[in-house]
């Protein structure tokens, strides 16, 4: 669903900034999914919100008065004893289910009957569960028109009803908002009613009440670290507008950074992360107590906070992250330095990555090797991430993805949602790079979607990389270079050279399997280059391949020379399968004659050990055309018609047109496993999904919004659509499709 613009006064005299995506996604979310009140909160957002640098308004509730006007008059119209029920169950159920409203009601002694009105005038519905508004913004609305004596004294009356095991934290939930002034006895109870919730994984409560902790407690000096525990539980519960707020108050151990990193300058976040490093490691020298530490890294199985040592480390983790985002070695050093200074351990993935970049291929070996057997204690999502990611370096594609989806599985069970996109990238890598890319494609696009909801505009950032290699590789030009700008435009900004490596990465492989040799060789030269200036040092060996398959077909193989040869140094150190065949592959590229027909056979012999499936396609083809120019015409049809189906199980149009193209050179027939072209045959991946929308009903800011993409980019995919198909309008296209069943 699209966020609708509403015009205002300030439009009226000059042009407003449009929502990013990310804040479009959230206002979405704080309209809890209605374009009225979407539009209307949107309407009152400053430049700077609209365009991501500041969080949204604490109080969503309060920028759209106009839909709870709407919904009052119909409340009122009841009689006093429903609009208690209702009140009662507004109560029990935001901003936190508390599940009290049967017990409530009976301990009251009301007759729930009375809400027969309610039910005849679509308000509400009663169930077996308790009540059921008809919207959020009637139950909001239930419980705004009571006055302020009616909600204390209704909370009053679900704290004394809530005394079973484990409702302590909604307990002294109900007794703070009651609550008429500070308290030093309630702000306590609810701090240690926070570490139940948390140890429960229920963060978004637990950041409830230390707010509300801080609200009520009667020392100011409480009230930063409250603010700042409070805005690590918001970040984990997914709400990343108010951990920003929250954290506004009060920058203890390194929170902003941590924030930055996931939202804004990752040059600037690690800057803040390395000093939050130090103060820490001061704090800890300086007889500081652990108590004082915010809940800034990840939480142990019991879900206490981490000492001041894990603190430490966690905070070193972040800033190497920073660092490797940035793609500045300079900052991988320093940070190294810093924790060995200070006896700080980092962790095995970023310090393989580190020595990776330095060019310390046996120590990235171990280090990754360590990491990628780890499965953490209570399986913390972190470790399992970091497990999935040395994995992936690795060559081992099915670890990989075992470790991302148990990541994902854990940070859910223990109410993380905010670690879940970052699972859901690694995952759709293993699976793009084993021959998946439309299932690939399909897991980003959830992991994108929750990713600009949590407030991480900057994972949201790899991700649209990543779907712009997918697309590259299935063959939607439009929605590679779409996906591509929106990556490199936002990594410019915010200083993220890997997403923007990545980007530029799709772009190359789409020059290379549409035969723009040229470009493919000058863009993939970057990344695959050596020194200051280059390409991402991680995605050098992604890149090396295709490089050197570019350059020898620009004539130009000087640098590519040099790239290979450190790419088979790691190959060899690191002994992946994959990695091996690609390394040979590139060997017979770069030589000639019957050597080079020896190295291919080499690469298939290694492949089939592997796991990358649309690289073995790739080599079979490369090989087959090979043969071709040595005449070796049986077995150069069979390697080729081998590499066409495997492209067309895979959804890779381009990569399936070159085989064709080396077949009809050949002069042998093209035989197609897919048999008569379709719609899927004559369409790409996404030009086929936005058709099926379409068909279906959907308005193009519908489709669009679904997709994540412009509607502009819609309709120029709707043109391609009816274009290909040889259709003027939709009744058509929904004909056709009725017509392929």
């Amino acid at each position: 669903m699209n966020v609708p613009e509403q015009p205002d006064n300030a439009s009226r005299t000059h042009t407003r900034t449009p929502l990013s995506e990310g804040v479009r996604a959230r206002v979405l979310c704080a309209a809890h999914g209605d374009p009225l009140a979407a539009a209307e909160l949107a309407a009152a957002l400053g430049e700077r919100q609209r365009a991501g640098l500041e969080p949204l308004p604490a109080d969503p509730v309060g920028a759209v008065p106009g839909l709870l006007r709407s919904r009052r008059p119909e409340l009122r119209s009841l009689v006093p004893a429903t609009r208690r029920l209702l009140l009662i169950a507004a109560a029990d159920q935001h901003p936190f289910a508390t599940r009290a409203y049967q017990r409530a009601v009976a301990a009251a002694r009301l007759d729930t009957g009375l809400l027969d009105d309610a039910e005849a005038a679509g308000l509400a519905r009663t169930t077996s569960a308790g009540v059921v508004f008809r919207d959020p913004w009637t139950r909001i609305a239930a419980y705004e028109t009571a006055s302020a004596v009616d909600r204390r004294e209704t909370h009053r009356l679900l704290a004394r009803v809530l005394r079973g095991e484990g409702e302590a934290p909604r307990r002294s939930w109900h007794r703070a908002a009651a609550a008429l002034g500070p308290s030093r006895r309630l702000a306590a109870e609810l701090r240690a009613s926070a570490h139940e919730a948390r140890a429960a994984g229920e963060h978004a409560l637990a950041c409830g009440l230390l707010e509300r902790a801080a609200a009520l407690t009667p020392d100011p000096r409480d009230r930063p670290r409250l603010l700042a525990r409070a805005a690590a539980d918001a970040w984990r519960s997914g709400d990343g507008d108010r951990a920003r707020r929250l954290a506004a108050h009060g920058d203890v151990d390194g929170m902003s950074g941590v924030l930055a990193l996931r939202a804004e300058n990752a040059s600037e976040a690690f800057d803040a992360l390395l000093a939050a490093v130090e103060r820490c490691a001061e704090s800890s020298t300086g007889g500081r107590a652990v108590a004082d530490a915010p809940a800034v890294g990840a939480a142990d199985a019991r879900g206490a906070r981490p000492a001041v040592p894990d603190l430490a480390a966690h905070l070193v983790a972040r800033a190497t992250e920073a660092a490797i985002y940035t793609g500045d070695l300079r900052r991988c050093r320093e940070v190294a330095a810093v924790a060995a200074r200070l006896g700080i351990a980092a962790p095995g993935t970023l310090g393989g990555l580190t020595a990776a970049f330095e060019g310390r291929y046996e120590d990235a070996r171990d280090l990754l090797r360590a990491t990628a057997g780890r499965r953490g204690s209570g399986g913390d999502p972190t470790t399992l991430i970091h497990s999935s990611i040395a994995a992936l370096l690795l060559g081992d594609h099915t670890r990989a993805a075992s470790a991302a989806v148990r990541a994902a599985a854990s940070a859910r069970a223990m109410g993380e949602p905010a670690t879940v996109p970052q699972a859901m990238e690694f995952r759709a890598y293993a699976e793009f790079w084993t021959g998946r890319p439309r299932s690939a494609s399909a897991a980003t696009l959830e992991a994108l979607r929750q990713a600009y909801a949590t407030g991480q505009d900057n994972g949201a950032c790899h991700l649209q990389a990543a779907l712009a290699m997918f697309a590259a590789v299935t063959g939607d030009e439009e929605l590679c270079r779409a996906r591509a700008e929106v990556a490199r435009a936002h990594a410019l900004e915010h200083g993220l050279g890997l997403p923007a490596a990545l980007a530029l990465w799709a772009l190359a492989f789409l020059d290379l399997s549409t035969g723009r040799y040229a470009a493919a060789a000058s863009r993939l030269r970057a990344l695959a280059g050596f020194g200051p200036g280059h390409g991402h040092r991680a995605v050098r060996h992604l890149a090396t391949p295709h490089y050197v398959e570019a350059a020898v077909r620009t004539g130009d193989t000087r640098v590519a020379r040099r790239a290979h040869a450190d790419y088979d140094r790691w190959a060899r150190v690191v002994r992946s399968a994959d990695d091996l065949a690609l390394s040979a592959r590139c060997r017979a590229l770069l030589a000639t004659g019957h050597e080079a027909a020896d190295h291919y056979r080499t690469a298939l012999d290694l492949h089939a050990g592997g796991t990358r499936d649309f690289e073995r396609a790739r080599t079979e083809l490369l090989f087959g055309g090979a043969l071709r120019r040595l005449r070796r015409r049986t077995e150069a049809r069979d390697r080729l018609h081998s590499a066409l189906e495997a492209f067309e199980y895979f959804g890779a149009p381009h990569c399936a047109a070159e085989a064709r193209a080396e077949l009809r050179a050949l002069g042998a027939p093209v035989r197609s496993s897919a048999g008569a072209p379709g719609m899927a045959g004559l369409l790409t991946a996404q030009q086929l999904t936005v058709a099926r929308m379409a068909a279906e009903g959907a308005t193009n800011r519908e489709i669009a919004a679904r997709l994540l993409l412009s509607p502009r980019t819609i309709d120029h995919h709707l043109r391609g659509v009816f274009t290909r198909l040889g259709i003027r309008s939709r009744i058509e296209l929904v004909r056709l499709l009725a017509s392929e069943g």
